[in-house]
This record gives structure tokens, C-alpha cells and sequence, in this order.
């Protein structure tokens, strides 16, 4: 039998027209001997949104429909709804890389201490071209607890990209998925996993960050205003209390 890495996608009505390169990324991926992938797609509260019939009827996929409660809760659904002991973050308007899942696994099975992985990510702009996704990488290999989370603190910005995330998934369990917040959930999920577990990060590039104006991060409350700093509050608020339970453990 195999062991399943479970790939969750959160899909709203602007994304929906990307979701088949999406899938083509998946289905060129190759796996460790002995892995196969499930595909849980979380369409969010849109009736109307048509999933590709060639995709619904891939025994790989699963497709469900929710009430709208944004994208941290579409995470959450989908993840409800896996049978991997990993699950892999994959929005519906990126692209794997070749090797993206196979890197993930193989990182996660030789290092047992390690939760979760990230890697580089390169940004996929709207002619097609790739660009340099530029914060503060860090170096490949190990991300000792707490690193990022500090450099959270002084910048308010991830110091790897959230959205190439791979999770044990009992460690999603742990923090309970994603928070119900309207943007920068896969933010307050890798603060979350940074502070309780070691990470690694995987220098190749893993991830196609797609460019476009539907995006959520190209809202105009996404980097600023109350909202920006409710999130960013309830962000270090559950973080906080995770890292100073386990240094009270």
C-alpha cells in the first residue's frame, strides 16, 4: 500500500481559470518508490466555479464545495478531508516544478526530527517568465526553531515563502490547520510550525509563485490599514502563546 502525500488547494472564482496547469504540474511529478499523491480541491463558497471535468475525474483528485469562509477555512476543509501523512500547500493559480514532491518527502523522510519543509521559490510573471523571489532566504538545510519567527518580529514579512510549505501531518494537527483569517494564513501557519518544530529549507526552486491581479495578496488591505494589523496581531498572539508553551513544557 501506498504512502500519500496530500496536496490541498483552496480554489475562488479567479484562480479557477489556472487550476488545469495546477494539474498538469501534479501529474508530471515523480515520487519516491513507494508514495502516491491525493488532490484535495476546496472550492470556496462559489457555486458557479466549474472544476475541469478532466480533473474532477482523476481518481488522484477530490473536489468539494463549502460555504465562503475564505481561504484559511477552504485549507482547513480540504485538509479535513486528506489521508496523507504529509499534506502539501499548492494554491490554484501556482505550478510545481519537476522534483518539487519528491524533494519534500525525501527531505522529510531522512530527517525524522524535522516537521516541515519550505524551498526557493521563483515568481511566475504574467508573460510567463520566471524572477527571483527575493526576501531573506536562508542558507539550505536546517531551520533551527524560532529562526523565522524572529525575523518575523522586525520585518512583519516571511523570511521563506509560505506557500511552498510541506507538513507532517500530525504536526497540522497539532496547531489545528489554518487560522480563519481573510489573508496571510499560510503566514501564521509557518510562524506556528517555526516555533514548535525545526524546519528545513530545500534550495532548489519548488515552486511557480503566479502573478496576477485576482490574486489575494494583491487586495490593496493586504500590506497595510486595520485589517493588515488585526492579522499581523492575531498572527503573534497564537505564536507567542505556542512558543511559551513549549518552553514551559
Amino acid at each position: 500500500m501506498s504512502r500519500i502525500v496530500s496536496i490541498v488547494t483552496p480554489v475562488h472564482e479567479a484562480a479557477v481559470g489556472f487550476l488545469s496547469a495546477a494539474f498538469a504540474s501534479l501529474r508530471a511529478q515523480e515520487l519516491p518508490d513507494g508514495w502516491d499523491w491525493e488532490w484535495l480541491v476546496q472550492v470556496d463558497g462559489d457555486d458557479e466555479v466549474e472544476v475541469p471535468a478532466n480533473i474532477s475525474a482523476d481518481p488522484h483528485v477530490k473536489v468539494s464545495f463549502g460555504r465562503r469562509g475564505g481561504p484559511g477555512v477552504a485549507r482547513t476543509l480540504a485538509w479535513g478531508r486528506s489521508q496523507g501523512e504529509l499534506v502539501k500547500v499548492l494554491d490554484a493559480d501556482d505550478v510545481l516544478p519537476e522534483g518539487a514532491l519528491y524533494r519534500d518527502i525525501a527531505v522529510l523522510e531522512e530527517h525524522a526530527s524535522v516537521g516541515w519543509t519550505v524551498c526557493r521559490v521563483l515568481d511566475l510573471m504574467p508573460d510567463g517568465s520566471l524572477q527571483h523571489y527575493t526576501l531573506g532566504e536562508p542558507e539550505a538545510g536546517l531551520l533551527v526553531r524560532g529562526e523565522l519567527y524572529e525575523y518575523w518580529l522586525s520585518t512583519h514579512r516571511p523570511m521563506v515563502h509560505p506557500a511552498s510549505l510541506c507538513i507532517r501531518e500530525g504536526l497540522l494537527a497539532e496547531i489545528g490547520g489554518w487560522m480563519a483569517l481573510p489573508a496571510s494564513e499560510d503566514t501564521a501557519l509557518l510562524m506556528a510550525l517555526d516555533v514548535i518544530a525545526d524546519g528545513w529549507f530545500i534550495e532548489e526552486p519548488g515552486l511557480h509563485y503566479r502573478k496576477h491581479p485576482g490574486q489575494t495578496t494583491a487586495h490593496p488591505d493586504h500590506r497595510g490599514g486595520a485589517e493588515w494589523g488585526a492579522r499581523m496581531g492575531a498572527i503573534r498572539k497564537r505564536t507567542d502563546a505556542l512558543a511559551l508553551r513549549l518552553a514551559s513544557a
